[in-house]
């Protein structure tokens, strides 16, 4: 008689009971069963034998099981008789034939996934890790109490030294260094450096420097690339210095785009630069995208002289937002008179940090908020000196109406979800209208007007190439919007400024064409190279289908009169606003289209001096 697996028949297996259990079961990987064997005793009751002393423990009854906590304490705390009396006839790290055996790695079980055996060297690299990335000091590893911790964490490990760990530290970061080389020989673009320099008490200076580029996902990318330590950092040398030591680890000679700095530079130290740039790396159009101070730092500039303008008064505002917090029952009298006064204000009240400005400007707006709640406060109280007058408040609102713009135009630059200008472009035309537009005999309103429109307008003279272009290269906007503002900075002499975008924009484009990146793997992904082989590898697309001279004629006779890709994408009409388009996206899918102008937008996207 055939069985149901010769007929192919399906066979459907009855329940299981706990006096009928399944005969194949899940694998145990607890480490007990190596000394338990289960037993059946009885229908539904079995028992864990221990295979060295033959002791029965409880297993499970029906569907209820004991677990194995009861098992492990039989073997690990020595009860076991059997071992015990093998523990003493056996030297440690023998095995039963006298010969030296590996000792056993401890396993733990995480909560979703196997037992894990304990790595000394993988302890290491985390402890390496750890330092790096907290800055803790590397004597910690020293330190008593985090010995204590680790030894009673994981008893095997043999804890490090401080040269130990310095090294782990070391090798860390030259195997890190490693693989951003990697990343950076693939890198398809430029690459732009910013700038900081930082002095110590000893005087020594330090100079940060970090890369910007796009990978080749066409996403913004940023490293520390290097600190050098400079013994003179008021040195005319100290920037070069440093630049070259960055070109020359990095094998970044012929791919730089730009250099910015967060720090002021002198005209010597940056003629210099540009020395060891002629030398090291062609300047792009000569240079003229070589910001001197980023956005954000300029910005802060501007706001830090706002404020000083207004010390006095702040100081006023200040102490009494003191006065107001350093005692509660004040400031639950405060929070009162707020209510009976039906102050629709939501802002609470908190001192600011004096070295941000953004801090002061969110002090200065919420007390503005809450004014009349202050003038009902008793003045009569000697610990509130000096409440500020109806005077003072109005200035305090002027002195926020000036930094509202900066503040705005500083979170487009921290909250940088798109690689594009566009909203930092329209917050400076907005802070330099503010400046101009004000015309005032107040003499406070007017030092403010004049301050702000000084160090905008140098700003915009110098920076204002490099913020164009990238406006040009959003393809919703174009020359079109450079126009306009211009139109609404420079006035009259706008048309000249227009023309040095328009020029130093079709000057670059050439120096792409002529002068393109080495052709790197990913580079070349980028292109239209790998595009044009065919399948079989045996011709280009121009020898398709035997028209080769056909293809050659059009060439020859079509050459002189094509318009560059430049050209084309200007006379093109503008995308329309009617969403948020992310600019690099749009250049990455008409990469084919404009193989040279991508290049150009990629790099132009990623000047850290039009964001940071």
């Amino acid at each position: 008689m055939a069985t149901p697996e010769e007929n192919n028949q399906l066979v459907i297996a009855p329940e299981s009971t706990p006096e009928t259990q399944p005969n194949k079961r899940r694998k145990k990987k607890s480490i007990v069963w190596e000394h338990f064997t289960i037993e059946n005793v009885s229908p539904g009751c079995r028992r864990a034998s221990c295979n060295q002393c033959k002791q029965s423990f409880a297993y499970s009854t029906g569907s209820k099981v004991a677990g194995t906590s009861h098992l492990k304490r039989h073997i690990a705390k020595g009860t076991c008789p059997a071992l015990l009396r093998n523990q003493s006839q056996f030297t440690p790290g023998m095995n039963g034939n006298g010969s030296m055996s590996d000792p056993p790695k401890r396993r733990y079980r995480s909560p979703s996934s196997a037992y894990i055996s304990f790595d000394s060297d993988r302890c290491r690299h985390e402890i390496a890790r750890m330092m790096i990335m907290h800055d803790y000091p590397l004597h910690m590893v020293e330190h008593s109490g985090f010995l204590a911790f680790v030894q009673n964490l994981q008893p095997r490990f043999d804890m490090v030294s401080f040269n130990t760990v310095q090294g782990d530290c070391v090798a860390t970061y030259l195997r890190e260094k490693q693989n951003i080389m990697k990343f950076v020989e693939g890198m398809p673009g430029r690459v732009c450096l910013t700038l900081d320099m930082w002095t110590s008490s000893q005087s020594l200076g330090y100079v940060f420097i970090t890369g910007h580029f796009i990978d080749s996902d066409w996403k913004p990318q940023q490293r520390i690339l290097n600190v050098v330590m400079e013994p003179y950092p008021d040195s005319d040398m100290a920037i070069s210095h440093a630049v070259a030591c960055c070109l020359s680890d990095w094998s970044l000679e012929g791919k730089l785009f730009s250099i910015t700095f967060n720090h002021p530079v002198g005209e010597p130290g940056r003629e210099n630069l540009r020395s060891l740039l002629c030398v090291k790396n062609p300047l792009i159009i000569n240079g003229q995208l070589m910001i001197g101070n980023c956005s954000a730092r300029t910005l802060s500039s501007i706001a830090k002289d706002v404020l000083w303008t207004g010390r006095e008064i702040i100081k006023k505002i200040r102490d009494s937002i003191k006065y107001v917090k350093t005692s509660e029952s004040l400031e639950e009298k405060f929070l009162e008179l707020k209510q009976q006064l039906q102050v629709p204000s939501e802002k609470s009240l908190s001192l600011d940090n004096r070295t941000q400005w953004n801090s002061t400007y969110q002090m200065l707006v919420a007390a503005s908020e809450l004014k009349e709640v202050f003038s009902c406060l008793d003045p009569s109280d000697p610990n509130y000196k000096e409440p500020p007058s109806m005077e003072d408040w109005k200035q305090i609102e002027i002195i926020c109406t000036y930094l509202k713009p900066l503040f705005d135009a500083a979170n487009i630059l921290t909250s940088r979800n798109n690689a594009t200008p566009i909203p930092f472009f329209h917050e400076l035309w907005k802070i330099h209208e503010l400046s101009r537009a004000v015309v005032s005999e107040d003499p406070f309103i007017s030092s403010l007007a004049k301050l702000m429109q000084e160090k905008i307008d140098k700003y915009l003279k110098e920076c204002s190439l490099a913020l164009a272009i990238a406006v040009v290269m959003d393809p919703r906007f174009k020359m079109k919007l450079v126009q306009f503002c211009f139109s609404k900075i420079f006035g009259d002499e706008a048309p000249l400024y227009v023309k040095v975008v328009d020029d130093g924009l079709h000057e670059l484009f050439l120096e792409y064409v002529a002068l393109p990146l080495p052709l790197t793997p990913t580079y070349a992904e980028d292109g239209n190279f790998e595009n044009m082989k065919t399948e079989d590898n045996q011709g280009t697309l121009l020898s398709d289908h035997g028209l080769t001279d056909f293809d050659m004629y059009i060439m020859e006779t079509t050459s002189q009169n094509t318009r560059s890709e430049l050209d084309q994408y200007l006379e093109e009409s503008l995308l329309p606003r009617l969403q948020e388009l992310d600019v690099l996206d749009w250049w990455k899918m008409n990469k084919l289209k404009y193989p040279t102008l991508s290049k150009l937008a990629r790099d132009i996207f990623d000047h850290p001096g039009i964001y940071c």
